[in-house]
């Protein structure tokens, strides 16, 4: 496998803190920490493997945030 070229760092954060939260004001929340993207998706939504440096991924349900990951 060749080497990952030189990605920037993602933003240090506590990605369990999301969860709980409502999408918006855990987008606001993750925008005000550094993360360049961030997308709420439904569960089950089928998304590439795909890694995106600065991307933060929220799993909401209603309107909460159930599960978050970097990418």
């Amino acid at each position: 496998m060749a080497p990952l070229p030189h990605l920037p760092a993602d933003p240090d954060d506590d990605l369990t803190a999301y969860v709980g939260l409502g999408t918006a004001a855990a987008t606001e929340r993750a925008r005000a920490r550094g993360w360049s993207t961030v997308r709420a998706l439904a569960p089950g939504t089928i998304v590439t493997m795909e890694y995106v440096a600065g991307r933060l991924n929220f799993e909401a349900e209603d309107g909460v945030v159930k599960r978050c990951w970097k990418g």
